[in-house]
């Protein structure tokens, strides 16, 4: 199983970015799908998760500015960030529950800056 993303970039404050991942080597279905993001000096944190149905959890700093949406035709997970700001400044990271198993690709920067 592989994951890889794509959509990041620099950005500047207010903009948005559309990050992508998808997944490969796939034969069952995938359960809970998410975005990570880890920051210089900072931990790894959530940044928003979605199940299989839908159902999805986001980061309270990402709430009303992010949504998170997934194709399960496609095993792809999306990340639509607006009014992005520079604390929003990190690698991206997508992961996938898939038949108990933590996947994760391979990051993608992400950087708001004027």
């Amino acid at each position: 199983v592989q994951l890889q993303a794509s959509g990041g970039g620099l950005v500047q404050p207010g903009g948005s970015l559309r990050l992508s991942c998808a997944a490969s080597g796939i034969i069952f279905s995938i359960n809970d799908m998410g975005w990570y993001r880890q920051a210089p000096g900072q931990q790894r944190e959530l940044v928003a998760t979605i199940s299989r149905g839908g159902r999805t959890n986001y980061a309270d700093d990402v709430k009303g500015r992010f949504t998170i949406s997934r194709d399960n035709a496609k095993n792809t997970v999306y990340l639509q960030m607006n009014s992005l700001k520079p604390e929003d400044t990190a690698v991206y990271y997508c992961s996938a529950d898939y038949r108990s198993r933590d996947y994760w690709g391979q990051g993608t920067q992400v950087t708001v800056s004027s």
